[in-house]
């Protein structure tokens, strides 16, 4: 390895750091408790060479909220794209994947679901990162149900994602819980929803199995034992 290269490993290792503890301080005292000296000590550096990696609190802050957001989403999505096996199966391994993160990012989750600053450009990030999750929820029942009404697939988005969320936020302080209780409630959830529509007839827009006949592509319906089917969020984080 050259010097160059050396050098940078370094700096990705210093910085990589510097977020870990800034994640952790900011979810124990919040934005506004926390220092950018505090950090700086914490990762046994001094405040100017901290300012070499971020120009300020708040630009080490939206740094977390991001990097957090895309690996959150990744996950699920190679579930949702690649996963095997039939919709509950599917469903069950995204849940768990998100959830998964959850698990291991407690400091992290605890920044990105509650709130602790007032800075404008970090609520906007928080929106964004709302907004995207309940896109996400959206595709998704547009692939597995596409028999819901237009104007209802926002709000039902919503739902999905403010369930995610809240479970999220109610295990981080329930740390006993197994994880496979709440991939158990979320796949109960997006079950019932799933199971009010009914699958598209024969001959229909959209195609697919008449109704009453069991869902197309393994989809929402049917009447196995386990009851219809559904599918979880594929970035049951992102944003």
């Amino acid at each position: 390895m050259s010097g160059i290269d050396r050098s940078r490993a370094a700096r990705a290792e210093t910085r990589t750091r510097i977020e870990d503890i800034a994640a952790r301080l900011f979810a124990e005292r919040g934005y506004a408790g926390t220092t950018i000296g505090e950090i700086a000590a914490e990762a046994g550096l001094s405040k100017p060479m901290l300012y070499r990696h971020f120009d300020s609190k708040q630009e080490l802050h939206l740094a977390l909220l991001e990097r957090h957001r895309d690996e959150l989403a990744a996950a699920p999505i190679r579930e949702l794209l690649h996963g095997s096996g039939d919709v509950d199966t599917r469903m069950t391994a995204m849940y768990d994947a998100w959830f998964g993160y959850v698990q291991t990012h407690p400091y992290t989750w605890r920044m990105m679901f509650r709130d602790t600053t007032g800075d404008a450009e970090v609520q906007d990030f928080h929106r964004e990162l709302q907004r995207r999750q309940r896109e996400t929820d959206v595709a998704l029942l547009r692939e597995f149900a596409p028999g819901i009404p237009e104007a209802e697939l926002e709000p039902l988005g919503e739902a999905i994602r403010s369930s995610l969320y809240g479970l999220a936020l109610w295990w981080l302080d329930r740390p006993d819980q197994p994880r496979e209780l709440l991939v158990a409630a979320m796949v109960r959830i997006t079950r019932g929803l799933i199971s009010t529509v009914p699958a598209p007839a024969e001959g229909r827009p959209g195609g697919g199995a008449p109704a009453g006949a069991g869902p197309a592509r393994g989809g929402p319906g049917g009447s196995g034992p386990d009851g219809p089917g559904g599918s979880g969020p594929d970035g049951p984080g992102q944003g």
